[in-house]
């Protein structure tokens, strides 16, 4: 940093000329903005006066050996120090800012302070007990030892003001920074939880849009036309004509299910009824061979069961068990008169009946 000395340059001896004995510099070169020209002459420095127009010819111009270039101007400069932590691996870096003048150019000059960060970093450098403010604390806990250092520093620079010959210099503030490598670190992990936040946040969106489609699906078709219209995503010609081709295809489709479970009925229903004509037949092949069945009765209920329609089956089987009936009837009506003819022969009748046949 070329600060408060900007430049220094060597300069020749100006010797007169035959044909003049007026002598000119013609080595010094141009000023800068808000700084000032210091020539050495002899064992002396000397300031060029300020506000004065720059004369070559001035005798303190001509028989200066050197020139410095010094900025007057109010600076704000800053230093670093570095600070322990407790832990061996990590530091910390305080930064302290000054603000700086010049107030003697000469002075300046003649110590030749090219650089004022180097008499404030030993400055910084002086006080003792300032590692103390951040040598029991982890790297995690900078905000902690940014308090201690600024508070450190403001009290030792009240009591050792930071002096520099021909300059005045002021303490300002302190800053504390953790190591690059933690930097790097706290940096990754706040991109990786911004990253997942913003991933958070687009899943939240896109769950918060399914559900409103969803919502919008489950009003029905009509529905979404009409939403899409509004947003001008969808013709009206179009909208309409898919819905007449939908109704059309509604009402088909109710149709072929309609017809569909009329027949399906018709055919449960006559599989019902064949059934149980089926059982009825089954019953009465099982009681057609029983005397004391009232077939008059059966043949009723069969009637009942099948809804008043006479069933040839069950009329057939009737008829055969009614024949077989009336057959075992006589067959036993002839045994039991041929066993009264023989008890009358024994001298008694067993049953009137015998005596009519």
């Amino acid at each position: 940093m070329n600060y408060p000395v900007i430049a220094e340059h060597i300069l020749t001896t100006v010797q007169g000329t035959w044909w003049s004995r007026r002598r000119r510099r013609e080595d010094v070169p141009p000023l800068p903005p808000g700084a000032a020209y210091v020539f050495r002459v002899g064992g002396n420095y000397r300031t060029f006066p300020e506000g004065m127009v720059f004369d070559p010819s001035h005798p303190d111009v001509l028989d200066a050996s050197s020139l410095s270039l010094v900025d007057t101007r109010a600076r704000l400069v800053e230093v670093e120090r570095t600070l322990p932590s407790m832990s061996e691996a990590d530091n910390f870096t305080v930064r302290a800012a000054f603000t700086c003048q010049v107030t003697d150019p000469t002075v300046i000059a003649r110590q030749g302070v090219i650089d004022v960060t180097v008499p404030l970093r030993a400055y910084l450098m002086g006080d003792a007990d300032l590692p103390r403010a951040s040598a029991g604390h982890r790297v995690e806990e900078i905000n902690a030892v940014r308090i201690e250092v600024s508070h450190r520093l403001t009290a030792y620079s009240a009591i050792v003001p930071p002096r520099v010959a021909g300059m005045s210099v002021e303490f300002v503030s302190a800053e504390v920074h953790a190591s690059d490598d933690l930097r790097d670190w706290e940096q990754k992990l706040r991109d990786e939880r911004r990253a997942w936040e913003l991933q958070r946040g687009q899943r939240d969106f896109e769950t918060e849009d399914a559900r409103r489609i969803a919502e919008l699906l489950s009003q029905g078709s009509d529905h979404v036309d009409a939403f899409g219209i509004a947003r001008q995503e969808i013709d009206v010609t179009q909208a309409a004509a898919r819905i007449h081709r939908a109704t059309d295809e509604d009402s088909a489709r109710r149709h072929t299910a309609e017809t569909s479970d009329r027949a399906h009925a018709q055919a449960r229903e006559t599989a019902e009824a064949q059934m149980r004509r089926d059982m009825l037949l089954t019953l009465l092949r099982q009681m057609g061979g029983s005397e004391y069945v009232d077939y008059h009765q059966v043949l009723d209920q069969v009637l009942r069961e099948t809804g008043g329609q006479a069933v040839p089956a069950v009329g057939a089987a009737a008829e055969s068990a009614r024949m077989v009936e009336q057959g075992q009837a006589r067959s036993g009506r002839a045994a039991a008169g041929r066993a009264g003819a023989r008890d009358a022969q024994g001298g008694f009748v067993a049953d009137e009946d015998d005596l009519v046949d």
